[in-house]
C-alpha cells in the first residue's frame, strides 16, 4: 500500500496520497490548493491519480480538487449533502472506493458539517480489516472538530458525538490520520502530532470520554475565532472549480487602491518599510490566516526580500482565497516601527502616556493581563481603527511573545495611529519580571 501524508505547517492542514503501487493507481484525500507536492510524489512513485476524495467542504482553506480536475481531469467524490454544484460523484455511507488492492470505505460522520465523511483504509493484500482511518475534521489528535461552522452548534455537537462513537468501533489498533494538526482554527486543543490510534484517543482524548451531556458541555463552550474568509472559501469549495493562478510578476508601481503587504521578517520590517504598509512575516506562524484576518478587500502588492519570498507568500495567500495579489516589489522604506521594551513600557504606564492594547484572544487574556490594558484582538485592529474606536492617544500593543503585537501595530500605524509593539516578550515576561497581572478567571486575583 502507498500512503503518504502532506502537512501544510502554516494552516495546520493535512492531505493524503493513498494507493496501490503495484497496481500503479492512487487517490488524493483532501488536497491542498497547491497540489505540486502531491503530483510530484505520485510521479516519483509511478502511480496514476484516479480520484479525489473530500471528507467535507472545507471552511478554512481552498481545496486543490479544482486544480486536479481542471488541469489533470481527475474525478472528484464528495458526500451528497455537501450540495456541490461542480461535476462530481456522490459518496454515501458505506461507499467503497477500490484502488488496486487498497479500499477506502466511506463512513458518514456528520457533526463538523452535515456531509462530513471519514475513510477507513483497508489493504486487502494484508487483511479485510481497516489498517487506518482518515478522520478529516471529526477526530483530531487530542481533540475533536468544532460543531459551529455549518449548522447550529447544538445540532452539530450532537451529531459529532455519535459520529465519534462510530469511529471508536473500528478498534483500538486502527491508526488515526486527521485533516488538521495544531495551527488550525477547526479545533481548540488539537496536538501538533501528525497521527495517533483509536485506542490512545479512546483513553486520553476528552472528546471520547463520558456521556452526551459531558460532550455537549465541552463542545458548546468557547471556540477559536471562525476562520477568516470562511463564507467565500466554502462557496469556492462547493460551487466553482478553482484553477491555478497566474505567475507572480514584479510590480512597477503601487496603485492608489492597492495595499502593501510586507512579508519580510518583523525586525527587518520594523527597521524600514513603505508608509502605509502592513507587516506580516511569511516566515512566522499562521501567516495566511493572520493576513486574511487583517487585510482589507483591496488589491495586494507584496514587499519582500527577494522573489522566492514573495512567491512563497503569494502561494500561502492563495490557500485562504486571497487571490488579489497584483505583483511584488523589493521591501524597504522610510517608515519605522519602533519597538517598546518591557522596562520602557513600565515607565510609559506609570506616566499614563500611552494606551496599552492586549491583542491576544479572549481566553489568553482571561488567564492573566496587565491591569488597565484594553482588549483588542490583533485581527480586529483594522476595523477598530476604521470605526474610530481608539481615542487617538499613542498606543502600545502586547501579546504573548511579539508577533501579533507587531502585526497589530503595523495595521494601526497604516491607519494613521501612533502605534508601537512590544516585540521582545509579552504578558508572561511582564509577570516574570515582577509586573502585576490580573485574571478574570480568578475573581480579583493578581499574579
Amino acid at each position: 500500500m502507498l500512503f503518504k501524508q502532506f502537512l501544510d505547517d502554516d494552516l495546520g492542514c493535512a492531505s493524503y496520497l493513498v494507493g496501490d503501487e503495484q497496481a500503479g493507481v492512487a487517490v488524493v484525500v483532501d488536497p491542498q490548493y497547491h497540489v505540486d507536492p502531491l503530483l510530484t510524489e505520485a510521479e516519483r512513485r509511478g502511480v496514476r491519480l484516479v480520484g479525489v476524495l473530500e471528507t467535507h467542504t472545507h471552511a478554512d482553506h481552498v481545496s486543490g480538487h479544482g486544480r486536479l480536475a481542471l488541469e489533470h481531469d481527475i474525478p472528484i467524490r464528495v458526500h451528497r449533502e455537501a450540495g456541490a454544484t461542480f461535476p462530481h460523484e456522490s459518496l454515501e455511507d458505506g461507499t467503497e472506493i477500490e484502488v488496486g488492492e487498497v479500499v477506502l470505505r466511506t463512513i458518514h460522520t456528520p457533526g463538523h458539517r452535515p456531509e462530513h465523511c471519514c475513510f477507513a483504509v483497508i489493504d486487502r493484500s494484508r487483511s479485510d480489516e481497516p489498517w487506518l482511518v482518515l478522520t478529516g475534521d471529526s477526530l483530531f489528535v487530542g481533540d475533536a472538530g468544532r460543531p459551529d461552522l455549518a449548522v447550529e452548534a447544538q445540532e452539530g455537537a450532537e451529531g459529532l458525538f455519535h459520529s465519534l462513537r462510530r469511529l471508536v468501533e473500528l478498534g483500538d489498533g486502527v491508526e488515526v490520520f486527521p485533516g488538521h494538526v495544531a495551527g488550525s482554527l477547526c479545533g481548540a486543543a488539537m496536538s501538533s502530532k501528525a497521527s495517533t490510534t483509536i485506542g490512545f484517543e479512546r483513553r486520553f482524548n476528552p472528546a471520547l470520554q463520558g456521556e452526551l451531556a459531558d460532550f455537549l458541555s465541552a463542545a458548546l463552550g468557547p471556540q477559536p475565532p471562525r476562520p477568516p474568509n470562511m463564507e467565500r472559501i466554502v462557496e469556492l469549495n462547493r460551487r466553482e472549480l478553482v484553477g491555478a493562478q497566474p505567475p507572480l510578476e514584479r510590480a512597477d508601481a503601487v496603485s492608489d487602491d492597492a495595499i502593501v503587504l510586507d512579508v519580510r521578517a518583523t525586525d527587518v520590517f520594523a527597521a524600514g518599510h513603505r508608509a502605509g504598509a502592513v507587516g506580516i512575516p511569511v516566515s512566522g506562524a499562521s501567516f495566511a490566516t493572520r493576513a486574511a484576518f487583517v487585510l482589507p478587500e483591496r488589491p495586494l502588492v507584496l514587499h519582500a526580500s527577494d522573489e522566492d519570498e514573495a512567491v512563497r507568500a503569494a502561494r500561502a495567500l492563495h490557500a485562504v482565497a486571497l487571490f488579489g495579489t497584483v505583483g511584488w516589489q523589493d521591501g524597504g522604506g522610510p517608515e519605522k516601527l519602533e519597538p517598546v521594551s518591557l522596562d520602557e513600557l513600565e515607565r510609559l504606564l506609570a506616566d499614563d502616556s500611552v494606551e496599552l492594547l492586549d491583542v491576544r484572544e479572549a481566553d489568553e487574556r482571561d488567564e492573566g493581563h496587565i491591569p488597565g490594558s484594553r482588549h483588542l484582538p490583533y485581527r480586529t485592529a483594522r476595523s477598530a481603527a476604521e470605526a474610530g474606536l481608539l481615542n487617538g492617544r499613542p498606543v502600545v500593543t502586547i501579546c504573548e511573545s511579539g508577533p501579533r503585537a507587531a502585526i497589530a501595530a503595523s495595521v494601526l500605524q497604516a491607519a494613521g495611529l501612533d502605534a508601537r509593539p512590544v516585540l521582545e516578550g509579552g504578558v508572561a515576561d511582564w509577570r516574570a519580571h515582577g509586573g502585576e497581572t490580573t485574571s478574570f478567571r480568578r475573581c480579583g486575583g493578581t499574579h
